[in-house]
């Protein structure tokens, strides 16, 4: 027992420690990394179409708001000048046949505040 310590009453061998390494076989490790590297490619190539789209789609929104503002500057430099748009007007009457528009909503929302 002179190699052998003793603890707690029970005999200890010297050597490693921890889990005996199993034999696994390598190729089908080598199979099963080359597996998770495509699942990993085909994850990766899927969030960047969803991030390309969602990019596409904002960029329309900003398009779509940049027009909408350019249409209020217009407007606005119009009843600076004392004129009043028709599409000003079709809303204060309520007539929303002559909105050339086809009744986009956005003025309404400026002149149907409660």
């Amino acid at each position: 027992m002179d190699d052998n310590k003793m603890v707690a009453g029970k005999v200890k061998k010297p050597g490693k420690r921890g889990r005996k390494p199993a034999k696994i076989d390598l190729k089908a490790k080598l199979e099963r990394s080359r597996q998770s590297a495509r699942e990993c490619r085909a994850r990766k190539k899927l969030r960047y179409q969803y991030l390309e789209e969602l990019v596409s789609s904002k960029e329309r929104a900003i398009c779509a708001l940049r027009e909408e503002l350019e249409m209020y500057k217009q407007w606005c430099s119009a009843m600076d000048q004392g004129k009043i748009p028709s599409e000003i007007k079709a809303l204060l009457t309520g007539d929303e046949q002559k909105n050339p528009q086809g009744g986009r909503g956005g003025a309404n929302k400026l002149f149907n505040q409660p």
